[in-house]
């Protein structure tokens, strides 16, 4: 077991040294500028992706922005259970993230969204909804890439399969993004 554990905290280590710098770096500015511009954040993802879109969501929402004079328009699209219930049994499950945008995304807002695989068929079909309304689309995926690289307007990959350890590389991306808010000064 404890050669197990070593070599998980190993592979854990190479997924975090995956995490490109300058891209963490631009992405700050794109929240930046939305925070700047007053424009919407639209999180979300699935599985262990949703829970860590719900993290970041409130982490912005009240951390990032009680350090600021102004606060983040935050939402994180998977938490609203009825509503992707309905969606999913009314329409298709696909539909559960591009059908919430309609309702709420103008031109110049951000979607983000997280996933291991960069596959799935309601992410994708959102990133692709974002494009043609003019919303910027970030991804954060694995080594995998998927749809959602070619997507992108911004895009970070953790160069792992596994999906634990590259949720975690996301969930600490997110940490950065919130925390640069939080202990910079240059950034308000």
């Amino acid at each position: 077991m404890i050669d197990w554990i070593a070599r998980y905290v190993d592979q854990q280590k190479a997924a975090l040294d995956s995490i490109p710098a300058e891209s963490v770096e631009t992405w700050v500015a794109c929240f930046r500028e939305a925070w700047a511009q007053e424009k919407q954040l639209f999180v979300f993802g699935n599985g262990g992706s949703a829970a860590n879109a719900s993290h970041f969501a409130t982490d912005l929402g009240k951390g990032s922005s009680d350090k600021l004079s102004k606060r983040f328009k935050v939402l994180s699209l998977n938490d609203n259970l009825p509503w992707i219930t309905a969606i999913g049994n009314d329409y298709d499950y696909a539909d559960i993230y591009r059908r919430q945008l309609e309702n709420y995304a103008q031109p110049g807002d951000l979607m983000m969204t997280m996933s291991v695989s960069g596959n799935s068929p309601n992410l994708l079909q959102a990133a692709r909804w974002a494009k043609e309304h003019q919303v910027k689309v970030l991804a954060m995926v694995g080594s995998k890439r998927g749809g959602l690289a070619e997507l992108a307007d911004h895009l970070i990959v953790i160069e792992s399969e596994h999906y634990g350890r590259v949720e975690d590389a996301h969930m600490g991306i997110c940490h950065m993004i919130c925390y640069a808010f939080m202990e910079i000064e240059s950034l308000q």
